[in-house]
């Protein structure tokens, strides 16, 4: 029985481990908090989860999602990851984890720096450039005619293929957008981040400019969400121009 392993159960994670359940995927959920106090969300989700540590998780999946905020990075398992595929969900969002001087000075990306952690692990970075209310209301089966694309990007082609099954599984097409350098392409403040899955791309994108200056946890807008399919990605991704990431403030 194919299980996933996942490290951080706030709302991406969540959705992940929903979809794998929905897959029949067993799910190993972890957080910083400790197993005890997943109790209610292991309940909510279903016989096939259960909490763990982080080491547990990790030594425990198939494939492994880490969802957990990049200053926070350096927690991260590396003994327990290494030989691993590892989907990176993490995204660099200066307002919740301080300036880091190589990403603003774009000497890496972000999936590089953690990367540098993890060098046993074959990092993919997926599931950082969509929203988690999207992640539940987009996923289909395979062949749907209005699938939704996600894009992928590692270094190693055999962690590409891993991840991109997982992701079929769990009701998304992929695109390979390259390697890990590559990563910007969909990280915030590009085309194919967020807005791009949006059914009223507009109110998105004024909820993202105001994230600077709104409260501690502001909601997003509600929004059903609108197909994105392969070749639009691959579109948005190819004529992507890399933001200057020393100017992200959200």
């Amino acid at each position: 029985m194919a299980t996933l392993g996942i490290i951080g159960s706030g709302n991406i994670g969540t959705a992940i481990a929903r979809l794998a359940v929905a897959a029949g995927i067993d799910v190993v959920l972890a957080n910083s908090r400790g197993p005890e106090s997943l109790a209610g969300k292991v309940a909510e989700l279903g016989e096939r989860v259960r909490a763990a540590t982080p080491q547990e998780a990790a030594r425990a999946g198939d494939w492994v999602v880490v969802s957990i905020p990049l200053d926070r990075y350096r927690e991260l398992p590396a003994a327990e990851l290494a030989g691993k595929t590892v989907l990176d969900t993490i995204n660099y969002y200066p307002i919740r984890d301080g300036r880091i001087e190589v990403l603003d000075a774009e000497e890496t990306t972000t999936t590089e720096l953690v990367q540098g952690h993890l060098t046993g692990a074959k990092l993919v970075k997926a599931f950082n450039n969509i929203s988690a209310f999207h992640i539940a209301s987009l996923a289909r089966p395979a062949g749907a005619a209005d699938r939704t694309a996600l894009p992928i990007a590692g270094n190693d082609p055999e962690a590409n293929v891993a991840a991109a099954a997982l992701i079929d599984k769990l009701g998304f097409d992929t695109v390979d957008a390259g390697s890990l350098a590559e990563t910007w392409r969909f990280e915030p403040e590009t085309p194919a981040y967020a807005v791009a899955y949006c059914a009223h791309p507009e109110a998105m994108r004024a909820f993202l400019a105001d994230l600077p200056n709104a409260g501690p946890t502001p909601s997003p807008p509600d929004d059903p969400g609108a197909p994105l399919p392969a070749g639009k990605l691959r579109t948005l991704l190819a004529d992507a121009h890399r933001p200057p990431v020393a100017d992200r403030v959200m």
